[in-house]
């Protein structure tokens, strides 16, 4: 039985079905404010910015309580949607494999038993789970930074304190629990869940530490070599530095490098005597035999022996078509659903996205990942009776060029959840302005709508080699402002196009449409209090 929608969703949910009524009906963009659009000095001051030139600004605002469109401009225009595309992804998501749904990644023995030895193989059947318990903290949840380290090219990065060995080291004392002591054979990590997309970043089967090689930087004394710590410690793989430190306010600039197989990582440059420890990353290659060689380590610390090499590649040849009567000797079992949701939407984690397509495309009886792509058709025809050509989608994490999203498509996404049990479980997961996420970093002092705005970021950077700068394809913000009453308002904010000559003045453009929805909040604000009092 579905559970019933809090008494203060009930308006929040009759103006989303208004607004998705009035969207299936066939008109166009929503009607003009009824203020004329007038947006205020500060956000025209924004968008009339040099750097947004040439650049094309899109706005949809919709009070959830009335229905009234507070703002419009080309709402019904597509625009290059960038990661605000895991709206749809996460939210098909979430509906198809449920927010409670848990990854149970199984450890088979093959063979025969004698006494505490298993002469035959330990399969790790992989399962699609995105974190295999390298991020769960001791309540159950899943941790994350405001910048993930899947993010490591962006200033600020850092890493969670958890293992990102732990759920191996649980599947490894499960194994010697179960009375394996040795193991006369191999261990196999079977990775036919489904099949490799063509996808950037690709998802896998097996994914330890999001396929990633964490390198930390950190300055000692200037003239002395800067400290390096890195993980996850697994053979073959070696690690080594020649990074310097230098004089307070010198320069920090640290290059990886690595082997063609990612096995041998060499890290180069220099970092100031007074910067932050600097995170890199470097990209697992191949991560079934990574996963295996991981496991088998795993296995002789809680006392397992394996009698076959710890490295090199992963047998795949040798896995049985089926298991049988094979026994489950361990298992690993994700948090639900509901916090990989959270982990992806919170800090954009594009692997994740990607690899929801696979999850959804594996629950339905396919091997094929683009096979979810029906699936989320469906979900906005018929569960959240949206008009699926609003969008042109080609991934999962909104990084093809072809993709294009609407504004009002993506406020009729948010104004679907607000009908739904998991309303507030959804908007939590959201970045919140000043408080965690992508947009943690952004208004955190001296702010009135910190707290009050829940928005998934997106973003799409290139080069202009002509002009040599970066190109910003697109900026935007599509979430929820919350008003000081606590009413609700769907928006989306984005420009399309923008330029800047660094990494620093892009930064600029990120913080101006965070700067334009925290106006918006205010601004909303001050509207529910005149319409309401």
């Amino acid at each position: 039985m579905r559970p019933t929608i809090p008494g203060r969703l009930r308006a929040w949910a009759a103006a989303a079905a208004t607004l998705l009524a009035v969207a299936g009906s066939g008109a166009g963009a929503p009607a003009a404010a009824a203020n004329g659009d007038d947006l205020g000095p500060a956000i025209e001051a924004i968008m009339h910015k040099p750097e947004y030139e040439h650049a094309q600004w899109g706005l949809l605002e919709i009070d959830t309580t009335t229905g009234e469109t507070i703002h419009s401009r080309f709402a019904d225009q597509f625009f290059v949607p960038g990661s605000t595309t895991k709206l749809v992804t996460i939210s098909s998501a979430w509906h198809t494999l449920g927010p409670d749904r848990r990854f149970t990644t199984p450890v088979i023995a093959t063979g025969t038993r004698d006494g505490t030895t298993l002469n035959g193989n330990l399969a790790l059947v992989a399962q699609g789970d995105l974190t295999m318990g390298g991020r769960t903290k001791p309540d159950g949840s899943v941790d994350y930074t405001n910048i993930d380290h899947t993010e490591a090219s962006l200033p600020g990065a850092t890493l969670t304190p958890e293992d990102p060995l732990a759920g191996l080291d649980q599947i490894a004392q499960q194994v010697h629990d179960a009375g394996i002591s040795r193991v006369d054979g191999d261990v196999i990590v079977d990775p036919r869940l489904f099949t490799l997309p063509a996808l950037d970043p690709q998802p896998t089967p097996l994914i330890i530490n999001d396929n990633l090689i964490d390198l930390l930087t950190t300055p000692t004394a200037p003239g002395q070599p800067a400290q390096l710590t890195w993980r996850p410690q697994v053979a073959p793989y070696q690690v080594t530095s020649t990074v310097q430190t230098v004089p307070a306010g010198g320069p920090t600039d640290v290059q990886v490098s690595a082997s063609p197989d990612g096995t041998r990582i060499t890290l180069s440059g220099t970092i100031a005597a007074d910067a932050q420890p600097l995170l890199r990353v470097s990209g697992i290659q191949d991560p079934n035999s990574f996963g295996r060689t991981a496991l088998i380590e795993a296995l002789a610390r809680a006392g397992v022996a394996v009698t076959a090499d710890a490295t090199g590649p992963n047998p795949q040849g040798a896995l049985p078509a089926s298991y049988g009567d094979d026994p489950q000797v361990a298992a690993y079992v994700s948090p639900p659903y509901s916090q990989y949701a959270k982990l992806i939407l919170k800090v954009s984690h594009n692997l994740g996205a990607n690899l929801a397509l696979c999850n959804m495309a594996v629950l339905q009886g396919s091997k094929n990942c683009f096979d979810a792509f029906p699936i989320e058709h469906d979900f906005l025809a018929n569960v959240a009776h949206i008009d699926p050509t609003q969008f042109q989608i080609a991934d999962g994490r909104g990084g093809v060029p072809s993709d294009r999203a609407t504004p009002m498509g993506l406020d009729q996404i948010l104004g679907y959840w607000l009908g739904t049990p998991d309303a507030d479980a959804f908007r939590l997961s959201l970045p919140i302005l000043g408080v965690d996420g992508s947009n943690g970093i952004d208004c955190t002092t001296d702010c009135p709508a910190k707290g009050k705005v829940f928005a998934k970021p997106g973003t799409i950077l290139g080069e202009d080699l002509l002009n040599q700068r970066l190109e910003v394809g697109a900026q935007e913000e599509a979430g929820y402002l919350q008003t000081d009453d606590g009413c609700l308002h769907l928006f989306y904010i984005g420009v399309n196009s923008g330029s800047s000559a660094d990494l620093t003045s892009f930064l600029s453009i990120f913080n101006d449409v965070n700067q334009i929805s925290a106006l918006l909040q205010e601004q909303a604000s001050r509207h529910s209090h005149r319409t309401r009092r």
